[in-house]
């Protein structure tokens, strides 16, 4: 009997969504386990969809997205960034962020090959690694003091003869953390030191709480690149816009990988659906005024759940920069799918696993804090009385 393909085989099923599909099935759960806002896409977007379907936008469009799209994904990079970019040669616009993710890694790595990942993180990097019969490594983070940093002797040690890519995210999911600008500029310097490709995830940078003001962007790694690095940022309309369901996203690269991942497109998906594109087009143009509103209920949900977390036993938790989440470290948690599991059956309140982020993710959970106070609050409550049980009881 014909068996299934060994790269398929070997990359794990997300634990995410192993959690998530129990909870699916339940009636009352306060959803915090899954990386999206419970606030839909704003009104602005959605009628900028619909007059794209009356005006005829139901067609197929170039491989790496409209032309006007990528012209507007440039000018927001100029704009933020301080970043120029050549929208014909430089961008890509795909499928989603993690469609954006796979086609990158796709272009970097042959079967055999080796990839470094910083983590704890999204899984679907080093999925996306697996799917590409190339090897994930992981390196975790270091937490000093109230702020996790970069292991780069770990990084130096990582590095084999068959490594090709590193991959960071940055704010992270889940920590939180951002990249310093002398994070970012030893980053460049280690992967142009080992001839690597660097891949970076900046899907939260709009999702910023340190800049000078709210509303600022993290700076990218593009304001340290030159147009000769080997360079790969992957990005999505979904956090920032409320759009997780519209599947948009972008990829920012050398012009060689760009033009290839164009033409990769065509055997994965062909294209981003057009009129979705034509929303993402509004979003970009029309959608600061509703992205600082969201960053200011996105600020006050954090330092609520700060402070929630910081009176419960056995939790430590740094505070952090970006994204929207919090990666709460439980004193002698050892397995955090079924802590997961059990507080989603006896609570009603879904968490994400630490486990379900590789390397150094074990000992903790995931809380999503987009959700509105009043879910944030209750789901915190029951947890604090979950975890005083458990001390009590003297297990974990």
């Amino acid at each position: 009997m014909p068996r299934l393909a060994s790269s398929v085989e070997n990359v794990p099923r997300s634990r995410i969504r192993e959690l998530g599909d129990i909870a699916m099935s339940m009636d009352g759960v306060l959803r915090l386990f899954f990386g999206e806002s419970n606030v839909p896409t704003p009104d602005y977007i959605k009628q900028a969809a619909v007059r794209a379907l009356a005006d005829g936008y139901t067609f197929y469009t170039e491989n790496a997205g409209l032309p006007s799209l990528r012209r507007a994904i440039a000018e927001n990079y100029r704009r933020l960034q301080a970043v120029d970019l050549d929208p014909a040669t430089e961008i890509v616009v795909t499928a989603s962020g993690v469609q954006a993710l796979n086609v990158a890694i796709r272009c970097a790595l042959d079967p055999g090959d080796e990839a470094i990942v910083l983590t704890p993180a999204w899984p679907n990097g080093s999925s996306s690694v697996a799917m590409a019969n190339a090897t994930p490594r992981h390196v975790p983070h270091r937490l000093c003091g109230q702020r996790y940093t970069i292991d780069f002797g770990a990084l130096e040690a990582a590095v084999s003869p068959r490594t090709r890519l590193l991959l960071y995210t940055s704010p992270s999911n889940p920590l939180g953390w951002v990249a310093t600008e002398d994070e970012q500029r030893r980053l460049l310097e280690f992967a142009r030191r080992h001839d690597l490709w660097l891949l970076a995830d900046e899907v939260y940078d709009r999702l910023y709480y340190s800049g000078a003001r709210l509303g600022d962007p993290v700076p990218s790694i593009l304001r340290r690149a030159t147009r000769e690095d080997a360079v790969m940022v992957v990005h999505s309309f979904s956090k920032s816009y409320c759009m997780t369901g519209w599947r948009l996203g972008w990829l920012v690269a050398r012009a060689d990988l760009a033009a290839k991942a164009t033409e990769l497109n065509e055997f994965i998906v062909s294209h981003a659906p057009s009129f979705a594109q034509k929303a993402g087009e509004t979003a970009l143009a029309e959608g600061e005024p509703e992205l600082l509103r969201m960053l200011q209920r996105l600020k006050r949900n954090r330092d609520l759940c700060l402070d929630a977390l910081a009176g419960m036993p056995g939790v430590t938790v740094p505070k952090p920069d970006g994204a929207f989440y919090l990666f709460p470290r439980i004193d002698g948690l050892t397995d955090s799918f079924d802590f997961c599991r059990r507080l989603l059956v006896e609570t009603r309140v879904g968490l994400a696993p630490g486990v379900a982020f590789g390397a150094g993710g074990e000992g903790s959970v995931r809380i999503c804090y987009a959700a509105e106070p009043a879910i944030l609050e209750s789901a915190l409550e029951q947890l604090g009385n979950f975890l005083r049980r458990l001390a009590t009881a003297g297990t974990t």
